[in-house]
């Protein structure tokens, strides 16, 4: 468990530092797409449940219209913003009119704040709930281009439109290689619904968030619409080796590597007294395979000693397998040489009957090496940190509480057997 939570912690620095975007090396990440603009589409549900009075005394729709106020006054300048509905129009029973219920309220394209403010307040929660057709049409609203692209769905219930179902319309848009995000909100959402935006976000590469208060969702989706404008990484091909010894010399960056079922790769890294080495790894199952997998991703020493290590694994269906690991490397006074740490990628699918193993499954391996923490004790701290000093604080504060306590009680027995 101790292990576990470092590895989490160090796969969400990592995660966060590439995001800042940080200055790798030449060679690591291919050209930034910095000129083309970001474009970002707000996909809302405006089905009749969106009535409801559940987020801070109000309804979904007055949460979700302020929301959008407050995101498009900090909408940055360079980011291109639409709106899309889906439910907004049809009254009526009939479900096959119902389900193409999705229309383009605001185009994609420089935003004008005035207009785009008045279109979302004329709103009113009115039919059904098509999302996969909306994510058709939101998908086509911002294709072309060479610019980030994402799709930001907010739903308060399931798709009301089957079989057409969103979570396989998220994964034909992913399969279509046009580099496009879905993020996920829903609002206050019941088990299924909270399944079926976590499926469509999880195809696609993106999030999924549960709301449940007004100030939650508006601090959401602006972050959302802030993170498109984020330089694009460009992940490079790296061939991995089936030992540590013939293994290519990774330095900080994005890669993309092929491993078939069952196969080990290796890397290296080379990391220097006080820095600390931040791996993460996903490997895709982009083909039917059996219900039973994992990864595992491990630091060795060039002798195979092993350092540290992340692993994951499932039991149904996923899109991709995740895991990170952290190793900091302690200073030293004297002038020592770099180390020399092999990376281990090895995977537990199997594939499943009349499926082709080849080519392998899709692996992209993150690799940051950083300055390290300037106390590395405190990694090991069993999660608390310094926090051992506020831990011994209360022991003793608990231990002289305990000894006074006892000596008030004999003091008050021995006056009340006195009088």
């Amino acid at each position: 468990m101790i292990r576990r939570q470092r590895l989490a912690a160090g796969v969400c620095a990592l995660l966060a530092a590439l995001t800042a975007g940080l200055a790798f090396p030449a060679g690591a990440v291919a050209d930034e797409t910095g000129q083309a603009a970001p474009k970002v589409e707000l996909v809302l549900d405006v089905s009749g449940s969106m009535r409801t009075r559940d987020i801070d005394g109000g309804t979904r729709m007055a949460a979700a219209k302020q929301a959008f106020n407050e995101v498009l006054d900090a909408t940055p300048e360079e980011v291109q913003l639409g709106i899309r509905t889906l439910g907004a129009n049809y009254r009526g029973d009939d479900r096959k009119e119902g389900c193409k219920d999705t229309e383009r309220l605001y185009p994609v394209g420089p935003l004008n704040r005035t207009d785009a403010k008045t279109a979302v307040a004329t709103l009113a929660p009115t039919g059904w709930t098509p999302i996969g057709p909306a994510l058709l049409k939101a998908a086509d609203d911002l294709n072309g281009g060479a610019g980030t692209r994402r799709i930001v769905l907010i739903s308060d219930g399931e798709d009301t439109c089957q079989p057409l179902d969103p979570c396989v319309v998220a994964r034909e848009i992913a399969a279509k290689g046009i580099g496009l995000t879905i993020d996920t909100l829903g609002l206050v959402p019941d088990a299924k619904t909270r399944d079926q935006l976590s499926c469509i976000a999880d195809a696609t590469g993106g999030t999924y968030t549960s709301v449940q208060h007004k100030e939650e969702l508006s601090d959401r989706v602006g972050e959302l619409v802030d993170r498109a404008a984020d330089p694009v990484v460009t992940p490079v091909a790296a061939e991995g080796a089936d030992r540590c010894e013939k293994a290519p010399a990774l330095k900080s960056g994005l890669y993309t590597d092929r491993e078939e079922f069952g196969q080990q790769r290796w890397y290296k890294v080379e990391v220097d007294p006080g820095q600390e080495l931040r791996a993460a790894v996903s490997v895709a199952d982009d083909r039917t395979v059996g219900p039973h997998y994992g990864v595992l991703l491990r630091a060795v020493t060039v002798h195979g000693r092993e350092i540290v290590r992340g692993e994951a694994a499932g039991t149904g269906r996923t899109d991709a397998v995740s895991t990170g690991l952290r190793y900091p490397k302690p200073d030293s006074d004297d002038d020592a040489p770099a180390e020399t740490v092999c990376l281990q990628v090895t995977n537990s699918f199997s594939a499943a009957a009349g499926v082709k193993t080849r080519p392998g499954l899709p692996l992209e391996l993150t690799v940051d090496v950083v300055d390290g923490p300037s106390g590395h004790h405190d990694v090991a701290s069993f999660g608390l940190g310094r926090g051992w000093w506020l831990l011994g604080a209360l022991v003793l504060i608990g231990f002289v509480a305990g000894l006074l306590w006892g000596w008030l009680s004999r003091w008050r027995v021995a006056v009340w057997r006195t009088n």
